[in-house]
């Protein structure tokens, strides 16, 4: 066992005796040591009952003959960071949780581990140090939240966030936001559309990962913790067959996740996670690959923000193995890759049938083609994405005056002042990587527009990125960045721009000559910031068309 390094042998003596220290005793210490790294806080919905998860997986460890070691990682809630410095403070959380699960393990040579996150940047992190450290590893999400109910409608935080469009454009009272706001998110989870958290956990599944129900099970349920305690048992398998990440992550198992991503019409942000997860095992995940899976791979499911459903709903009509049983129908997935659960892809979800309407068969699909876009033009030459199953059909293709803005914050003003009309294109820039630095999501904008009733009338690009609760025609990651002289940079107020999404294009109509001279006359902006963790992230942080990775 590679625990043995810290617990065999005479000169181990000061090992074990500090092992001793913790209350373990001689017959615990003989076991396989599994970590058990839990982002448990009381801060995020999402992780606030991540304590009972780890619970019920040191029960299912310890009934496989292993010994629970628990320890913790740092977690940000996106929606409460939403809108101001604080979701600067996201997309570099991931590294730090890589880098936290990677020195826990390395540090103390642990036999494996499970891992517990739930929402956005935490499972991506996680899978990210679980592919470097290429030890046995698990993922046991703490599932979904339900989605809340007013009036008799589902509703969810992506309703709050255009609530607040929707009371300054006058079409809700202040008095009905209050109502909205105490039954939006009933209780623990992540939330409760298929926004990033959700997305990610969903693809743990597909990635073979996660046992199935993963990303569906809800957080409030009982079977969530029978199903941590099955992880908690698996792992101990998993060490007996020395079945390590590495063997699961593979290039088919990456290329897996994408057919799922794009059939469930997940968040935007896979383009970020999925490529940086890959990136650790060596493999080269590109927007290119995104967009080629995408094409092939039929819209199946539409969830909250693209559709009425969410993930319970998901899960009751067959969850993640009976979409992924679809798309092996028409030879979509590969079925051979192996899983966490000892089996192949194929026979895990061999069962899985789909029920009811919620997940639409593979002959039926809603789109013929999956949820994501990649679009590329003299705009974006190395490419920008969208979520085009949440985009209505009149704004597939849209021409528009440009309103730029150089930052959020100078956006939202005039889309709170009412400032946005019909038929315009909002370009909001320098909030890429290291312009932002941090590319924080856009939510707070794109719901105004909703909420004042644009989105279907209103086109919004930039080199920041979306929530997975954006819907309508948000085009974000647009690389290269403003900050490195991308030609976002060089757009005036009022130039036209052409979106194409399905020709895959985006064009500032403007010549050459003149973006040559703008170009020319073209300086970066200070930076935003210059000490602490923010400003050490935007010296070292590659462009989001390669995930958004630390360079080396």
């Amino acid at each position: 066992m590679r625990s043995d390094r810290v617990k065999q042998g005479i000169e181990q003596a000061a090992h074990r005796s500090l092992f001793y220290a913790t209350g373990l005793t001689p017959e615990e210490l003989a076991r396989p040591l599994i970590g058990i790294a839990n982002a448990f806080n009381e801060i995020v919905p999402g992780h606030a009952h991540l304590d009972k998860i780890a619970g019920a997986v040191k029960t299912g460890i310890r009934c496989a003959g292993g010994t629970p070691l628990e320890f913790n990682t740092i977690g940000i809630c996106d929606g409460i960071a939403m809108g101001h410095e604080g979701m600067r403070y996201a997309l570099p959380s991931r590294e730090i949780i890589a880098d936290s699960v990677e020195a826990m393990a390395s540090a103390h040579k642990l036999d494996g581990l499970v891992l517990v996150p739930n929402c956005d940047k935490i499972v991506p992190g996680m899978l990210m140090a679980a592919a470097r450290l290429d030890i046995p590893v698990i993922l046991v999400s703490g599932g979904p939240m339900l989605a809340g109910r007013h009036k008799g409608e589902a509703i969810d935080v992506k309703t709050m966030f255009e609530a607040a469009g929707a009371v300054r454009a006058g079409t809700l009272a202040e008095d009905d936001l209050c109502d909205l706001e105490l039954a939006a998110c009933p209780g623990c989870g992540s939330c409760a559309g298929l926004f990033t958290a959700n997305t990610m956990n969903c693809l743990a599944e597909a990635l073979g990962m996660a046992l199935p129900g993963n990303g569906t099970i809800p957080a409030v349920s009982a079977s969530r913790l029978r199903l941590a305690k099955h992880a908690g048992a698996a792992i101990l398998s998993l060490i007996e067959h020395d079945t390590t990440s590495r063997t699961i992550l593979t290039q088919a198992a990456f290329d897996n996740a994408i057919a799922v991503d794009m059939a469930i019409g997940g968040s935007t942000n896979t383009a970020l996670h999925l490529p940086a997860i890959a990136h650790e095992v060596g493999i080269s995940l590109t927007l290119d690959r995104f967009d080629e899976i995408s094409r092939r791979t039929p819209s199946l499911v539409k969830l909250s923000p693209s559709g009425p459903y969410h993930l319970q709903d998901l899960g009751e009509a067959g969850g993640v193995s009976a979409v992924m049983n679809e798309l092996l129908k028409a030879n979509l997935m590969d079925g051979c890759v192996p899983t966490v659960s000892g089996c192949s892809l194929a026979e895990v979800v061999e069962k899985a049938s789909r029920t009811g309407d919620v997940i639409r068969p593979i002959d039926q699909p809603h789109l013929p083609e999956g949820g994501i876009a990649v679009l590329r033009g003299n705009l974006a030459p190395d490419g920008c994405v969208v979520k085009a199953s949440a985009v209505v059909d009149g704004m597939l293709q849209h021409r528009g005056p440009a309103r730029v803005f150089d930052g959020e914050t100078a956006a939202l003003e005039t889309i709170h002042d009412g400032g946005i009309n019909p038929g315009d294109v909002v370009v909001i820039r320098y909030e890429g990587p290291r312009g932002g630095p941090g590319m924080p999501e856009m939510l707070l904008a794109t719901a105004a527009i909703a909420g004042q009733g644009l989105d279907d009338r209103v086109a919004l690009l930039t080199d920041g990125r979306f929530s997975g609760a954006t819907r309508g025609a948000a085009i974000g990651h647009v690389c290269p960045e403003a900050v490195e002289g991308g030609t976002i940079a060089l757009i005036a107020e009022g130039d036209p721009i052409e979106i194409d999404i399905a020709q895959r294009t985006l064009t500032l109509d403007v010549g050459n000559d003149v973006l040559e001279s703008r170009h020319a006359q073209w300086k970066p902006p200070a930076a935003r910031v210059t000490t602490g963790l923010l400003s050490r992230y935007a010296k070292h942080v590659s462009s989001a068309a390669h995930g958004a990775i630390l360079e080396e």
